[in-house]
């Protein structure tokens, strides 16, 4: 059974940082990639930082592009998402989730953790 378990939230100032840390357990991912997505309030989830589990290559949504990292440290089963420069816009709950090939989610998520940046 796929278990991943988020942490690194808190609240931070406008400008300020956090790092997100995602553990993943139960198969092995080898042939998938890991994702950040994040969800604000009365807002739909959306896509912020993918990477490759082997290759490591990333991609990003416009919105993020430049002030968040994504890594992954193979040996450990865990991504992480760097963020920098943060915004009052960037206030969501943020999910780690294991995509396919093609960056779609397959229906494994952990559980959120907030992120509040303040102004």
């Amino acid at each position: 059974q796929v278990q991943l378990v988020e942490s690194g939230g808190g609240l931070v100032q406008a400008g300020g940082s956090l790092r997100l840390s995602c553990a993943a357990s139960g198969r092995t991912f080898s042939n998938y990639a890991m994702g950040w997505f994040r969800q604000a309030p009365g807002k739909e989830r959306e896509f912020a930082a993918a990477i490759s589990w082997t290759i490591g290559n990333t991609r990003y949504a416009d919105s993020v592009k430049g002030r968040f990292t994504i890594s992954r440290d193979n040996a450990k089963n865990t991504v992480d998402l760097q963020m920098n420069s943060l915004k009052p816009e960037d206030t969501a709950v943020y999910y780690c989730a294991v995509l396919n090939y093609n960056l779609v989610p397959t229906g494994y998520w952990g559980q959120g953790t907030q992120v509040t940046v303040s102004s």
